[in-house]
């Protein structure tokens, strides 16, 4: 049976659609992976995320999620909360739903 590559097109298609929204949820989860330091001070507390849902605040270590809608879920032994996340290139701003916002820098390799 010879092989006609118009029949297999729709499939290849739907799988380059899926392949391609999970590739940009990837970027997204990278987006936030590294250092940051909270604005406002010299004595601004560094936060620290990984790759595996690891974050690190100061000392503290928790767990983020990424959700829908650009959100962020972060639990520590101390507290839970949820923010809106904007990344806009090495600043990044998390807002609590209906409350405080936290301003952040991105720490590069250069400025340690």
């Amino acid at each position: 049976m010879p092989f006609n590559s118009s029949q297999s097109k729709p499939g290849l298609q739907i799988i380059i659609a899926i392949a391609s929204v999970f590739a940009m949820a990837g970027c997204e989860h990278s987006t936030v992976v590294g250092k940051w330091r909270m604005m406002g001070g010299s004595n601004a507390i560094l936060w620290e995320f990984s790759e595996n849902g690891v974050v690190l605040v100061g000392d503290v270590r928790g767990r983020y999620k990424l959700g829908h809608e650009d959100r962020i879920k972060i639990e520590t032994p101390f507290a839970t909360a949820v923010y809106q996340m904007k990344i806009s290139g090495d600043r990044m701003t998390l807002q609590e739903l209906g409350g405080s916002k936290l301003e952040f820098t991105r720490i590069t390799e250069t400025q340690r």
